[in-house]
């Protein structure tokens, strides 16, 4: 149990990281005037970022592709959201058709 002490250390160094890092964005806000076109670029990556999750979830199951029933699910959820369904909604709707083909035979 040697790695006991050591991991527990690692966790509390991290956890101290992150609420300094979570607590000095407020407190250094009002120094630094960030330009808008930076902020436009920060928010435009940060929806790029979260699509690229979101493809790579939907497509990848661990080293191969995922088939063809995850992606059809997740289409079904994404339309759903898009047309503003109800979030219980699009899951189920979501979780139903990927399982539904999958019932099928349907990778």
């Amino acid at each position: 149990m040697t790695g006991t002490p050591v991991l527990l250390a690692a966790i509390a160094v991290l956890a101290i990281g992150t609420f300094s890092l979570r607590f000095a964005g407020p407190l250094l806000r009002s120094r630094f005037e960030i330009p808008e076109r930076t902020q436009q670029f920060l928010a435009a990556a940060a929806i790029v970022l979260l699509a690229a999750l979101v493809a790579t979830s939907t497509l990848m199951d661990g080293q191969g592709p995922a088939g063809v029933a995850r992606p059809a699910g997740v289409l079904v959820g994404g339309v759903l959201a898009w047309r503003k369904a109800p979030f219980v909604l699009v899951v189920v709707a979501a979780a139903a058709t990927a399982a539904g083909l999958r019932l099928l035979g349907v990778p």
